[in-house]
């Protein structure tokens, strides 16, 4: 049975690359917002922000961040992975920098969004794992497969992770 997942990423710049991952369908995640439904989320202000992530964490096991070149800048995929791990969620990092986008191009390798992360006085970075499976030489379909052949073995092991502190 697959998990339930919440993806995290930096819908402007990321969306397409993102929608790669979510289309593996090797693991169940949230109908992902629309351009206008997250406009409309974000009109409600940061209470209205925090309300929508609580809905989308909600029932999830796990949290994948998705990061591609200005993830870790963002102050509510911060917030989400700290929601995630004091909610007692899996959480993983998989960079997505050499997976195309809508145009073709792809973007710069970003930084650990979970060096940026503290929960109870616990860096994120030390504990949760991030995956890069960009090749040099094999470009964005190399990428894509690493990750569909990797993913739900990674999920797995953010579980596992995760269980080890209360």
């Amino acid at each position: 049975m697959p998990r339930r997942i919440f993806y995290s990423f930096h819908y402007e710049l990321d969306n397409w690359r993102a929608s790669q991952v979510r289309n593996i369908g090797i693991v169940k995640g949230n109908r992902p917002a629309t351009g206008n439904e997250w406009e409309t989320v974000k009109r409600g202000g940061e209470i209205a922000i925090e309300r929508w992530i609580q809905n989308q964490l909600h029932g999830k096991s796990c949290t994948v961040v998705l990061i591609g070149e200005r993830t870790a800048s963002r102050k509510w995929i911060r917030h989400e992975i700290r929601e995630s791990w004091e909610q007692g969620m899996g959480v993983v990092g998989v960079h997505i920098h050499q997976l195309k986008d809508r145009f073709g191009d792809q973007c710069e390798k970003g930084k650990n969004p979970f060096e940026r992360v503290t929960v109870d006085g616990l860096n994120l970075a030390g504990v949760v794992k991030t995956y890069d499976p960009a090749w040099f030489w094999g470009g964005s379909r190399t990428t894509y497969s690493k990750i569909e052949s990797n993913l739900s073995d990674w999920i797995e092991e953010a579980l596992d992770i995760r269980s080890d502190y209360p």
